[in-house]
């Protein structure tokens, strides 16, 4: 990604794309069997990562834009639109069922029960191979190495980590190296979504950008701090690394 596609967002280089790019990005390197990890970045992201951020910068990660919190940010301190929300939560299952070829998929995270359904979902609905599971609890308990072995001895393309931030970005960029799938990404909580766990917003919310409000009546006591306390955090980070132009 050239200079000209990236907006600095308290330091983090996010990078200005569409749905159709990303797409061809991450089959192109699929394609050509090389490595790429993809974070969504949020608000929540922006203030629960910001001690990975180096590290992300030098280990070449793709960062792209989630939410309008992300919007409001570039315009008020870059002047500069990203030219569409590309949150997780609608990018991976149009990626995935838009491939048209056959993928390997390992989904790490989530509870047991919720786990087995989302996988239940990618096959049934998405029509891709999911090749191997792991729970983001007595699972995640296993030693490192084992479960890097398992996700390598599955020939895994494409792993999906959904452990929430910063725990799922922190283990991304600890396992990154040794783990041979093409293509890592941060899904956050992708799984409650596909399993039936946690609801959507009806699509005219989504339309008009209200998911995040959505979200948070239906989890007040796990969202609010969130929405309040972080929101200014973020506008902090944003306004204090507002000079920056971060470079991937």
């Amino acid at each position: 990604m050239t200079d000209k596609n990236i907006i600095p967002i308290a330091g983090f280089p996010v990078v200005k794309t569409t749905t159709p790019v990303l797409s061809r990005y991450l089959l192109r390197t699929m394609w050509v069997n090389k490595k790429m990890t993809l974070f969504f970045a949020n608000t929540n992201f922006i203030v629960q990562c910001r001690h990975l951020l180096d590290k992300m910068k030098s280990m070449s990660v793709t960062i792209v834009n989630d939410g309008v919190g992300m919007d409001i940010a570039a315009y008020l301190f870059r002047r500069e639109a990203f030219k569409e929300n590309l949150n997780g939560t609608d990018f991976i299952p149009h990626f995935l069922a838009g491939a048209n070829i056959s993928l390997r998929v390992f989904m790490l995270g989530g509870k047991p029960e919720m786990l087995d359904k989302a996988a239940e979902y990618v096959r049934t609905t998405l029509k891709q191979d999911v090749v191997g599971t792991c729970d983001g609890y007595g699972g995640l308990a296993k030693d490192r190495a084992i479960l890097v072995d398992l996700i390598n001895r599955a020939r895994a393309e494409v792993v999906l980590v959904a452990l929430g931030n910063p725990m799922q970005e922190e283990w991304i960029l600890v396992n990154r190296h040794a783990l041979n799938a093409n293509v890592v990404i941060g899904v956050g909580a992708l799984f409650d979504f596909w399993s039936g766990d946690k609801p959507r917003a009806p699509r005219l919310v989504q339309q008009l950008h209200l998911e995040w409000l959505y979200r948070l009546c239906i989890e007040p006591r796990r969202l609010v701090r969130r929405y309040t306390v972080d929101i200014m955090k973020f506008l902090f980070l944003c306004r204090k690394y507002s000079g920056e132009n971060s470079q991937t």
